[in-house]
């Protein structure tokens, strides 16, 4: 069974739950500094601390240094929390990732000492390594729990399995389920969860990285694919007396919309992973008309994204309404005849060039 430890929160304060930090500590203090957290409040953070981003050491110190201020701060392993466990193994295939992975808590430790990977003749050489000079921050990592559980809500990084005894969920999928919205449970009040980009699901709808919050099929997916996605974000869940809402903060450069713009297509969507092969089927000056082969859905690809049949990257195929004087963030605005914006409530897409002018 699965490490879930129980708490019984006090319905008087606030709960703030966020996830997915990828080791990008400033976007986690500006995160804070937004809400207004306090120690007053429950904060979860539920996994991935680390990997994808250039400070996972600093950002698992800063939240073990929020855990040990209050004993209202709650952290939940990841799946890249414990990929040092593949040195441990003695799993060939992490020296790849070590190699192709800069930006990784595993780089960050040799670092610090002035190694290398190739210092090592083996993993069990790494591994004494990582014991002889991390093994306490190891530890704590290993020894974070897998979920909370409170009478409100299932913190959990990745998804339970649709069964009734949830408990018994594998850890390979309480930390590393695909797709879990899409899967459904049997539990009987939200799970709340991170560990895929919420971008994912919205293949037909307005493209965005906002959470997404079903009182229906009781999930609340909260990653807004920081450090993964151009147009990624760190959001933030927050749970007050009862009520839902939820803010989010990016690295996008802001600028101001001089031109309105009404959109009159109504077309929206994204190409997301893992579904980047389409096939064309009307190219006009800007974009092109295409089925998403995967999907069987159409789809209006901005035409520098298509390259033999396939998407390059993720990309929204959402057009946007702007008026003069709203402010917008900048994704790509390195496109023949439209940029691509986020609009201050988080929905993500094109709109004209003259828009800036």
């Amino acid at each position: 069974m699965i490490d879930i430890r129980r708490i019984d929160l006090d319905q008087r304060r606030r709960v703030i739950i966020s996830s997915d930090i990828h080791a990008n500590l400033p976007l986690f203090k500006r995160l804070l500094e937004k809400v207004k957290y306090t120690q007053e409040d429950y904060l979860f953070i539920n996994g991935d601390l680390c990997e994808k981003g250039p400070d996972s050491l600093g950002t698992v110190a800063f939240a073990r240094e929020l855990a040990a201020g209050s004993e209202r701060v709650f952290i939940t392993k990841g799946n890249c929390d414990i990929l040092h466990r593949s040195v441990f193994a003695n799993v060939e295939g992490i020296k790849n990732y070590i190699v192709k992975q800069p930006y990784s808590i595993l780089n960050e430790m040799l670092e610090q000492h002035d190694a290398q990977l190739d210092d090592f003749s083996s993993l069990l050489e790494l591994g004494a390594f990582y014991r002889a000079y991390y093994g306490e921050l190891l530890d704590w990592l290993e020894n974070l729990p897998v979920a909370f559980e409170t009478d409100e809500f299932i913190v959990i990084h990745a998804g339970i399995e649709n069964r009734p005894d949830w408990q018994h969920t594998s850890l390979v999928n309480a930390l590393s389920m695909a797709s879990f919205y899409e899967q459904g449970h049997m539990v009987d009040k939200p799970v709340i969860v991170g560990h895929w980009p919420v971008v994912n699901y919205r293949a037909a709808a307005i493209s965005s990285n906002s959470p997404v919050i079903d009182e229906t099929k009781k999930v609340i997916a909260l990653d807004g694919g920081n450090c993964i996605k151009r147009d990624g974000q760190l959001n933030a869940l927050i749970w007050e007396g009862g009520d839902i809402s939820y803010t989010y903060v990016d690295e996008l450069p802001i600028t101001v919309i001089v031109r309105s713009h009404k959109d009159k297509t109504n077309n929206c969507g994204t190409v997301t992973y893992p579904n980047y092969e389409v096939e064309v089927m009307q190219r006009e000056l800007y974009f092109t008309l295409c089925e998403n082969k995967n999907l069987g859905i159409q789809q209006w690809v901005k035409n520098e994204y298509i390259v033999n049949g396939m998407c390059k990257s993720d990309v929204s195929t959402t057009f946007l309404s702007v008026e003069e004087g709203e402010s917008v963030s900048i994704v790509n605005n390195a496109c023949e005849g439209f940029t691509l914006v986020k609009t201050e409530n988080g929905s993500v897409g094109w709109i004209p060039n003259e828009c800036f002018e």
